[in-house]
């Protein structure tokens, strides 16, 4: 029976992916190993009140008093990611005769980076899981010569985490051959691992007779700077559908600043919600359209979770990404939406004029190919599998 340690940033009741997958693997190893997971006291997503969970688990919990910062602001989350990685320093020093192996999905660069040294010191192998590709994603929101300054500084903290860990999970295959090249690490080191919601919310929900006689414009996931949800909401406003609404589901820190520009639009088509998990098949099943906007560059960096909810409630899929992109590659394998410009509002409003007059047979054509693919390569069943097998790699 192994002893394995789980590092993760995120973890119940934060309604995030990291969330979900930290709890669903260490329900899995726990049956089998003694497992610990370690992360902070509740924060995300800025603007949502926690509910504190009572839940009795077969393994252990720790809740680390290290500093949090929901908003995206860039010092504030580097103080986070480093006070994160000093806490978790600090436990594996002081419990290091009771962990075989770690399982690290923290915050990049210096949670990860101060985790692996340790790790590295104790010899004590651990995989790392890679949600987002740091420093590049970081780096493009710099000016030029902040950026050139920050790679030369940042890109050998991410290097020494990726060389000195066992395994390396990433949640595309494109995204693994991007870091084994320009880290110049085994491909061999890496497994594909998507990420999954909470597949039963999907599987046990009923949809009710539609009642609406609006078609339904949804964007629903957090609010946040990557996000670039204003550019859904000028272009909703730009292709002006008399019955059509835009309903934008979630919290962060971008909302207040998204819910004072419809203000000033005057429109009265653009509503506001919070959500919780377990509703997120009901509100989606109001949608005719999800939309998944993101700022230049992002998608080249990342895959947005929210993407897997999207197509598990079968609805067609609208994409402001990049051309090659992972999300691009999903969408137009799975062949249920549109891919258009990010960032482009024109682009944007002249699809949503097209879809919003597409048959319906058609929408519902695109929504059980995006269901289908969904359930094939996205559930928990399919990429928990991976992710235990990783684990147990490092054990063996």
């Amino acid at each position: 029976m192994a002893k394995i340690l789980i590092v993760s940033t995120i973890f119940r009741p934060e309604p995030l992916v990291q969330s979900v997958i930290a709890l669903d693997l260490a329900n899995d190893l726990a049956k089998k190993h003694v497992v610990v997971v370690i992360c902070p006291v509740p924060s995300r997503p800025a603007g949502l009140e926690l509910i504190k969970c009572e839940d009795s688990y077969l393994f252990k919990v720790v809740r680390l008093t290290s500093f949090t910062y929901p908003k995206s602001k860039l010092f504030g989350r580097l103080r986070e990611s480093f006070s994160f990685g000093k806490h978790c320093v600090n436990y594996i020093r002081k419990h290091k005769n009771e962990i075989d192996c770690i399982y690290v999905n923290a915050w990049p660069l210096f949670a990860q980076y101060q985790i692996a040294k340790e790790a590295r010191r104790l010899n004590i192998p651990y995989a790392v899981h890679v949600q987002d590709i740091y420093p590049e994603s970081l780096l493009e929101k710099l000016p030029s010569l902040f950026s050139k300054l920050a790679s030369y500084l940042l890109l050998p903290i991410d290097t020494f985490v990726l060389r000195n860990a066992t395994k390396i999970v990433g949640i595309s295959n494109g995204m693994n051959d991007y870091l084994s090249i320009s880290r110049k690490v085994d491909i061999k080191k890496f497994q594909e691992v998507r990420n999954w919601q909470e597949d039963k919310f999907f599987i046990d929900f009923i949809p009710q007779k539609a009642t609406k006689h609006e078609f339904v414009f949804m964007y629903l996931g957090s609010v946040s700077r990557s996000a670039g949800v204003e550019t859904l909401i000028y272009a909703f406003y730009k292709a002006n559908l008399s019955k059509a609404k835009l309903i934008i589901a979630g919290n962060g820190s971008d909302k207040a600043k998204c819910e004072e520009i419809v203000s000033k639009l005057g429109n009265k088509q653009i509503e506001f919600c919070d959500v919780l998990p377990e509703d997120v098949p009901k509100i989606q099943s109001y949608s005719d359209v999800l939309l998944l906007p993101l700022k230049v560059g992002i998608a080249l960096t990342a895959t947005p979770s929210k993407l897997t909810a999207y197509m598990l409630s079968g609805r067609p899929v609208i994409a402001g990404v990049e051309k090659g992109s992972d999300v691009d590659a999903i969408i137009s394998e799975g062949n249920f939406g549109y891919i258009v410009e990010p960032e482009n509002v024109d682009a944007l409003a002249a699809c949503m004029k097209n879809v919003y007059n597409l048959p319906k047979a058609k929408l519902e054509e695109f929504g059980k190919n995006a269901n289908s693919y969904g359930i094939m390569n996205f559930t928990k069943d399919v990429n928990l599998r991976k992710l235990t097998k990783v684990i147990e790699e490092l054990i063996n």
